[in-house]
């Protein structure tokens, strides 16, 4: 191995790893003390989550501002009590299971009066086996601790013959367990492969550490800053599992050069300095493109999305803190014991110069045909990435629920009496007043294919508004329950006397104009995305040719695993095997979410193969050496950094949130194809054919030494 030089002295990274190496007792404390402080005011005093989706100038937020201003009385949440009877709700052991039922509901301090099914014959069909009712609830959001004993009163008496579901969006929360042992299984599988890696469990120990309490302080953060920036619930589960990821694979970067450092008969302390100003320098540029990627959500445009982007981005931030002044502190304490508990290891027989590595035997059979390596991995991926052309987006509802839920129960017991759209409910609401007359509205409503039942028009009490609901014939996730809203607001209200000032709202609408207006602004955050971090590559690669060969890769690989998403959740190809009860439009806010995290992420190991190839380069003058000596110094450092990214997502399958299983499959499915097809096939195989252009500069008359001589010697492993 060729000797590295030692870092400048008065660097601001050299300053800083020296200055966390002899005061390790000092950071540690700093760090132990700030994460528990934080964590105390996060989880204590931290905002409320905010999982309302509506907001912005859409047809749903106009309708639901109309109902917020005029109907007071509709602002509350219900939850939905659906009986099924074989025997018919008229038998009298059913009617006093069902009243008792009520009656144990009614009594609930979060909940207001119910109106039994036995005085309203509305609610029961006209076989009398399947009837319904809705109970009000008295708080906006009341905690689960409330709802889930009216959850279990429900379940408690289904069985001889009559099935009870209890529905609603606080009913969903309240029997949906928590993500339960999926980080705990992540973690452990990191700490395997870890293991294997470094062969130590000091080393193996490091990265969890330091990741962890990155995740802790990042999550704690999250909580804060939601005042001013609020986000959904799922933000949690998706901030820990980048979070998880990214610090693991940083802190591997670092304690790998260490230990190289080490190896090559540096000090301790000169080999921590060393470690923060190669690996630490790579470290920052990554988790600052991965910042970058995911604030580029911002154009969207969406509150809660831009919340989601800017906790996420605030996690990454703490963990390429902690990878930069923690870990340091730690490898203090550690020093030459960083291989302390090895793992045992048989040594190899024979010269070893003699035999060629696997990773250097590929990349002969990879350059040795070029061109047949990259048609056959790109054809591979336009095909992977076939399903694309038909995902659809909306939001997850009680039907995609695993189908032993509560929820789920109540939703298709109320399908079955009173169609598939009762669940899917469409609000009309205008301000015109009293004196306007909704009848032609209504009736073009009701002539409408498509529609199965209206209600009448209701006056608001200050007779300043009106409302009235429309039922689909279609259920929530139908692609026809959209196609029928957008034909109502463009052809069925305008044409109709007063419809021009009729808008259109509800659940349903609110999902559809959520998903319509994520599809319209994704190809403006792709574009934003992709300039931003073209420029910040061609500024650390000085190559406008690698760059370009990134940006498109990248596309390739995203544009492949969001086709594999697709083939499972959407159309179900071992759907059900993974967790995914049933087939499902893909969750709204899972492809830009993913776009932003994978293209951040991509660009990582792009940086971290090239720029040894790069150091390769100038050294020999050779592309074709260059790419064979880059692959094979960097093979080792990104499949373990990719398996430990794969693993961690694939925990989310564990979980319970179909949409966060959505997007840990997503993302695990695109740092495989992307560590694997891309980084070992497309890229040696795309540079081979390039030649000399891969290193093409607008204006440079010679070749210049490497601008990021530190971040090309953290791919060495």
């Amino acid at each position: 191995m060729m000797p590295t030089e030692n870092p400048p002295p008065d660097g601001v990274l050299a300053r800083l790893a020296r200055f966390c190496f002899r005061r390790r007792r000092l950071v540690v404390l700093a760090w132990i003390v700030g994460v528990l402080a934080v964590a105390f005011a996060g989880f204590g005093y931290g905002a409320d989550y905010d999982n309302d989706f509506s907001g912005g100038d859409s047809g749903s937020a106009k309708a639901q501002r109309i109902v917020e201003r005029h109907f007071p009385e509709q602002q509350g949440d219900t939850l939905t009590l659906a009986v099924k009877a074989d025997r018919g709700i008229d038998d009298p052991a059913v009617r006093r299971k069902v009243e008792k039922v009520i009656a144990e509901l009614a009594d609930s301090p979060v909940t207001g009066p119910v109106t039994s099914p036995y005085q309203d014959g509305s609610l029961v069909t006209a076989d009398r086996r399947i009837a319904r009712t809705t109970i009000p609830l008295t708080v906006k959001e009341p905690p689960k601790s409330d709802v889930k004993p009216l959850v279990d009163a429900v379940e408690d008496a289904s069985g001889d013959g009559v099935a009870l579901g209890l529905g609603g969006e606080m009913a969903e929360k309240a029997e949906t367990p928590g993500q339960g042992p999926a980080e705990g299984v992540g973690v452990l599988a990191a700490a395997v492969i870890l293991f294997v890696a470094f062969g130590s469990l000091v080393a193996m120990g490091l990265p969890i550490v330091t990741a962890l309490m990155a995740i802790l302080g990042g999550i704690a953060t999250i909580r804060l800053v939601g005042y001013v920036m609020p986000a959904p619930d799922f933000t949690v589960i998706v901030a820990a599992l980048i979070g998880l990821g990214v610090g693991i694979d940083y802190a591997l970067f670092i304690v790998t050069r260490y230990k190289e450092a080490l190896q090559d008969g540096d000090g301790p302390e000169a080999a921590a300095v060393k470690a923060i100003t190669t690996a630490g320098h790579a470290v920052l540029f990554a988790g600052t493109t991965v910042m970058i990627a995911l604030l580029g959500l911002t154009v969207v445009g969406q509150r809660l999305i831009t919340g989601v982007a800017v906790a996420a981005a605030l996690t990454v931030l703490v963990t390429m803190a902690a990878a930069v002044t923690l870990l340091p502190a730690f490898l203090g304490f550690t020093g030459h014991r960083i291989n302390s508990l090895r793992l045992p290891r048989r040594s190899g027989r024979g010269p070893a110069r003699e035999r060629r590595t696997p990773a250097e035997r590929w990349a002969g059979v990879v350059q040795g045909r070029p061109l047949i390596a990259a048609t056959l991995a790109g054809a591979g991926l336009l095909v992977l990435a076939a399903p694309l052309l038909s995902m659809r987006l909306s939001l997850p509802d009680a039907s995609v629920q695993p189908h032993d839920r509560s929820s789920y129960t109540s939703h298709t017991i109320v399908s079955e009496g009173f169609g598939p759209g009762y669940g899917a409910p469409l609000i009309f609401a205008t301000e015109t007043g009293a004196r306007s007359d909704l009848g032609p509205v209504v009736a073009a409503v009701r002539a409408t294919k498509g529609v199965a039942s209206v209600t009448p028009p209701r006056i608001s009490r200050d007779g300043q508004a009106a409302i009235f609901m429309a039922f689909p014939a279609t259920g929530f996730q139908d692609e026809a329950t959209p196609e029928l809203v957008h034909h109502l607001r463009d052809d069925v209200l305008p044409r109709a006397p007063g419809g021009a000032d009729v808008r259109l709202g509800g659940p349903n609408a609110v999902a559809i104009d959520f998903s319509a207006d994520i599809g319209a602004r994704l190809p403006l955050m792709i574009a934003v995305v992709v300039a931003m971090s073209l420029v910040l590559l061609v500024a650390l690669v000085r190559s406008v040719t690698i760059a370009l060969q990134a940006a498109v890769l990248n596309l390739l690989s995203i544009g492949a695993a969001y086709g594999v998403l697709v083939a499972i959740v959407q159309w179900g190809w071992l759907g059900r095997p993974l967790g995914f009860p049933t087939e499902t439009p893909i969750a709204s806010w899972v492809p830009m979410l993913m776009f932003a995290l994978l293209f951040g992420l991509s660009m990582d190991y792009e940086v971290f193969l090239v720029s040894r190839i790069r150091e390769e380069y100038e050294r020999s003058g050779d592309t074709r050496t260059a790419v064979t000596r880059g692959l094979v110094r960097t093979a080792k450092v990104i499949t373990a950094a990719a398996a430990i990214m794969v693993a961690v997502f694939t925990t989310s399958l564990l979980g319970p949130d179909v949409a966060v299983k959505q997007i840990g499959l997503g993302m695990a499915v695109a740092v495989l194809i992307d560590a694997t097809i891309v980084r070992m096939v497309l890229v040696p195989a795309v540079m081979e054919m390039c030649g000399k252009a891969n290193w093409w500069m607008p204006g440079r008359r010679k070749q210049v030494p490497s601008a990021i001589p530190q971040v090309e010697e953290t791919a060495g492993v």
